[in-house]
């Protein structure tokens, strides 16, 4: 690039332009708008044959009302992509472990907990077929394996659903997932 006395440049990584008034080398010293005169390697600057400051040459084509109007635009809302695998998750967990039921499980039988954990499954089971959820995951832990027992004997009496255990990568054993068919009509 050939600079040369009197050209008009504008600085690459700074807010600055100027008229050049000395070439020594590769030093130039350009004289800024303000009457400041600063060096810079020939590299740091570009040529700008409009004569306009960086701010006039960016924005002379825009009014303020412009700028402003362009701000308050509402930008597009982008949809989130899901995998092919995770559209079909379950919309809907429910954790059946009696601490995330009730605050303190103290002076409750274990017959007591049993019940409220069946319960919480069969009114959170029919809200979702009222709701049309198609797929529910129920998580009870492993434990002694009672709780899982009674769950498919509560699941078993229902003709639309199907179960089966829940993801092993993200549930382990302690889950089971429901699907709920829902293009039968009921009588």
């Amino acid at each position: 690039m050939s600079l040369k006395l009197g050209d008009f440049v504008m600085v690459i990584d700074d807010d600055l332009s100027g008229v050049i008034k000395q070439i020594s080398g590769d030093v130039i010293s350009i004289e800024t708008e303000d009457g400041f005169l600063l060096d810079f390697k020939s590299d740091e600057l570009v040529a700008n044959n409009t004569g306009k400051s960086f701010s006039q040459a960016v924005f002379s084509k825009k009014t303020i009302n412009d700028v402003v109007f362009e701000k308050e635009q509402p930008s597009k809302r982008t949809q989130i992509k899901k995998k092919p695998k995770d559209r079909y998750e379950p919309t809907m967990e429910i954790d059946l472990h009696i601490n995330k039921l009730v605050k303190s499980s103290k002076g409750m039988s274990k017959y007591d907990i049993l019940t409220l954990q069946l319960d919480t499954a069969k009114r959170q089971l029919d809200f979702a077929i009222a709701k049309r959820i198609p797929k529910i995951v129920f998580i009870h832990g492993v434990g002694e394996g009672i709780l899982k027992v009674e769950l498919e004997y509560l699941f078993g009496r229902y003709n639309n659903i199907k179960f089966y255990d829940a993801n092993y990568q993200k549930y382990g054993l302690g889950a089971t997932e429901v699907y709920i068919y829902q293009n039968i009509v009921p009588n």
